[in-house]
């Protein structure tokens, strides 16, 4: 700590400052108090000539909510975040948080003062850091941002602070000349070769920091400093002065591979099985952290509010250490070495995604024998005021990823442009010109940052402070939102009423209408479905209930409904769900069941109906699968056994009318015996239908030799008409079909289309390399196109030219996302397991994303449900498990 000096600010909010904390190159941290209460607190301040950047202004007020979000356990409480305003002459307006002090020492300072931690300490620290990233992985996020910096040593157990990107810019050491000294020691080796990070990221580095907790250095930091990046992608790292208990797990978390990786929680069972809290009772930190954490909660308390007249203190800043010094200032010029940090580019003629260029997350100021290996010039906005700032230089673009596509072209001076800020470099390579020590470097894009004005060039520029962290997911909690730019800008939203009015910003989805929570006291919810645009029809183990499209109030639930599997609209007046043993006629108003069919009743001819899910619907016609058992007698003369036989078949009804249509005698799919149909197209004459894989026998299975089939019934009939197989499509893969007589499928990593009556192909859309296409969607003349790489895109029916392609930015590949249109077939929405992108459905313009990170409380409940969307005239309601939200979209 030091005196405030002459030029900090005396107040933030209801806090008076006491003294300066921390320094740091974007932030400056403060311990306040509050006058009327007493409480002290720990005050992060942007910079001033930071603070009017709109961008790093958006990437603060994300990391406070995130902070936020993330209280509680290991995550110190924040109190309260400021924007006061002021007179435009006075320059911008102060962006401060504040959150409750913690008597804490940082990692790197304990290390310091009493050198690495024995192996209890150990599995304190790491315990608690991998129960925090538990919480966060639960959602397909990703944290980044820990170092030696971000993580304190507080007397009751470990705490994390200055969260991801404003953190660990915060926490980097700014240098004369506008540099900005960083390390490369807590870099992933997928980050040094220009990969997407992932969950597994966090446990790599959750891996140095626990290595340099036990040794006092952090692994691959040794050696020259133009090798570091080689260091880290292929060296195996030292750790024999490691506890030989902790060796093996720490070594896992290290491993070059991230798959070979633990996730969090398995390293949090692993360190502390009774948790970090309970190993932590009754005292954790070696005696000589324990007397400095208490001496400087002593200190702290001991802080008077300065006067008002007193004349702080203007401290100069110390002389730097000979390890800190930065290294010399990279020179502009095309790059080699390591491929840059890029995600995939495509053609921008039809639209093909840019992706967000990242500068990963390269850590805090560790000790001193961790040396600087780079450093970072900083661009002439974070130095001068906004008014006064020079026109940026031009930068090379980086090289493209061996074998992939070039980087994305930005535009200059050559192109119309205004010329975008210089690139960061980090060393990499052998030694030779262009570098630190003759070392050629490696041009890294920066993340973009978007300006207010409508400048396609100028919504490209970016910040080095911002980008000097990885650029991830935003994490929030407490059944709570996280909105995440589609230009990488980050705000997260809240459920509690904000103190003012909030702009939609670029990225940031609409406010919610409202937010419904399933109560915890009833099971979770089986299916959803929205009735005539008024009502969302949950139903669960337990009963079916009704909440008010309108308000997201409960209107009422109905025992009769539970286990129900479809809520479609049966006339203008009544709600219909089919149960396990029944169908149902609602009254929307208060649930009351109008009608009831028992199956044992309405196919009295079929004893032991089991009816399936609905295959598909269309108007008051709604078509399923169901079985029975019957006994078939052995023939007589000859000996034998009776023999139990299941038959299938497939039904049409008509709700409205409350009568069956039609069926038809189909094979038995695996047990229990109902085969899974979905209805894929419905033409005038007939409709379209593919078995799910899962419910082929094994005998259908080996017949069809790895080929899937569609079946054609007659729509007044029944009649099975024919049943077709396509080409090389899979019994597995995505397909869908539409009226004019055409059939869309997945083939391997393409798209195909083929001529649904004759099976004759017509066109092939390419995809991405190791992935596949989900479900397409049909919309007038396009298709929406979904990939398990997370891209989505459209395609002309027609031609199957490409329209548009963007990618959802969710890390890692899983199922594809599935795909909704909103009433008005404007807004496209994608959800899947991580997160819901919202785009703009006609030139796949990203609109904004969300996440709902689930419980904030430690021992909450896991979500690991997939996102879920519905569409509702001009509303979207995003489901994931028990957690509602309804969004306006266009």
């Amino acid at each position: 700590m030091e005196a405030l000096r002459q030029d900090d600010p005396r107040r933030f909010g209801r806090f008076t400052a006491l003294a300066r904390f921390h320094e740091g190159a974007s932030a400056v941290r403060y311990v306040a108090r509050d006058t009327a209460t007493g409480e002290v607190a720990l005050i992060t301040a942007a910079r001033p000539e930071l603070a009017g950047l709109p961008a790093y202004r958006r990437r603060f007020q994300a990391e406070a909510r995130t902070a936020e979000r993330l209280a509680g356990g290991w995550v110190a409480e924040p109190l309260d975040t400021g924007e006061e305003p002021k007179a435009p002459a006075e320059g911008p307006e102060p962006l401060w948080t504040a959150a409750g002090y913690v008597p804490a020492l940082p990692l790197a300072e304990a290390i310091g003062i009493a050198g690495p931690l024995d192996e209890r300490a150990l599995r304190i620290l790491g315990a608690g850091i991998a129960e925090i990233l538990s919480r966060v992985h639960a959602a397909g996020a990703v944290l980044q941002g820990l170092a030696p910096g971000t993580v304190l040593l507080a007397a009751d157990g470990p705490r994390l602070t200055a969260f991801g990107p404003l953190g660990a810019a915060a926490s980097a050491e700014a240098r004369p000349g506008g540099q900005l000294s960083v390390r490369l020691g807590y870099l992933t080796p997928e980050q040094i070769e220009g990969k997407e990070v992932s969950a597994a990221s966090d446990l790599f580095v959750l891996g140095l920091l626990l290595a340099y907790a036990a040794t006092g250095t952090t692994p691959f930091t040794e050696g020259p400093a133009e090798e570091a990046a080689r260091r880290i992608a292929e060296d195996e790292p030292e750790l024999d002065a490691v506890p030989e208990a902790l060796r093996e797990l720490i070594t896992r978390c290290l491993a070059k591979d991230p798959a070979e990786r633990p996730t969090a929680g398995t390293v949090a069972a692993q360190l502390a099985l009774e948790g970090a809290a309970g190993l932590a009772r009754g005292g954790w930190l070696p005696e000589p952290l324990a007397a400095a954490v208490a001496d400087q909660e002593a200190r702290v308390l001991a802080l008077d509010v300065p006067r008002e007249d007193s004349e702080p203190e203007d401290t100069r800043t110390a002389p730097e250490p000979e390890d800190a010094r930065p290294l010399p200032a990279p020179v502009d010029g095309p790059a080699s070495g390591a491929p840059a940090a890029v995600v995939p580019a495509g053609d921008g003629d039809i639209g093909e995604d840019r992706g967000t260029t990242r500068f990963l997350n390269t850590g805090p100021r560790p000790p001193r024998n961790d040396r600087p290996t780079t450093q970072l010039a900083l661009p002439h906005e974070l130095t001068a005021p906004p008014e006064a700032a020079p026109a940026p230089a031009a930068r090379p673009l980086p090289p493209a990823l061996p074998g992939g596509p070039t980087a994305p072209r930005q535009p200059g001076p050559a192109h119309g442009g205004p010329a975008p800020y210089p690139a960061a470099a980090l060393p990499a390579g052998p030694a030779g010109p262009g570098g630190p020590g003759g070392g050629p470097m490696v041009s890294l894009p920066l993340p973009p940052a978007p300006a207010p004005a409508p400048d396609p060039a100028a919504s490209r520029r970016t910040l080095l402070t911002i980008a000097a962290a990885a650029v991830g997911g935003l994490i929030v909690g407490g059944g709570s939102v996280a909105a995440l730019g589609s230009e990488d800008t980050a705000v997260a939203t809240d459920d509690k009423p904000a103190p003012k009015p909030r702009r939609t910003l670029p990225g940031q989805p609409p406010e919610p209408r409202w937010s419904y929570a399933h109560p915890a006291s009833e099971s979770s919810p089986l299916t959803a479905a929205v009735w005539r645009d008024e009502l969302l029809v949950v139903t669960s183990e337990s009963q079916a209930s009704a909440v008010d499209l309108r308000t997201g109030k409960r209107l009422w639930q109905r025992a009769d409904g539970a286990k129900g599997q479809a809520a479609l609209a049966a006339g203008a007046d009544l709600v219909f769900v089919a149960s396990p043993t029944e169908f149902l006629w609602l009254s929307p108003k208060n649930g009351k069941v109008v009608h009831r069919e028992r199956y044992t009743d309405a196919f009295g001819d079929l004893p032991g109906l089991a009816v399936g899910r609905p295959a598909g619907s269309s108007g008051p016609v709604v078509w399923f699968t169901g079985s029975h058992t019957v006994t078939v007698k052995a023939p007589k003369p000859k000996q034998g056994k009776d023999r139990e036989v299941v038959q299938a078949h497939f039904f049409a009804y008509d709700i409205v009318q409350r009568k069956e249509l039609w069926r038809t005698p189909v094979p038995a799919g695996r047990a229990p015996g109902a085969p899974v149909y979905r209805v894929v197209g419905d033409r005038s004459a007939d409709i379209l239908v593919r078995q799910d894989a899962v419910s082929l026998t094994a005998a259908e299975l080996k017949a069809a030799k790895g080929k899937g089939s569609v079946r054609s019934f007659d729509q007044k009939t029944g009649k099975l008409l024919w049943t077709r197989s396509y080409g090389a499509v899979s019994p597995e893969a995505a397909t869908a079909g539409d009226e004019d007589g055409s059939l869309y499928a997945a083939v391997g990593k393409d798209l195909q289309a083929f001529e649904t009556d004759t099976a004759k192909p017509l066109w092939r859309v390419e995809g991405s390399a190791g992935s596949a296409f989900g479900t397409p969607l049909v919309a007038g003349p396009l298709i929406h196109t979904t990939e398990r790489s997370r891209l989505v895109g459209a395609v002309e029916r027609g031609s199957g030219r490409l329209v548009w392609r963007r990618s959802t930015e969710v890390p890692g590949i899983g199922n594809a996302p599935s795909l909704t249109l909103s009433g008005s077939e404007k807004t496209l929405i994608a959800a899947d397991a991580v997160q819901v992108t919202a785009f703009s459905a006609a030139d796949g313009e990203r609109l904004w994303k969300f996440q709902d990170i689930g419980s904030a409380d430690p021992k909450g409940a896991t979500v690991s449900a997939s996102y879920r969307a519905f569409a509702a005239g001009e509303t979207v309601v995003i489901q994931r498990d028990r957690a509602f939200y309804a969004f306006p979209v266009a």
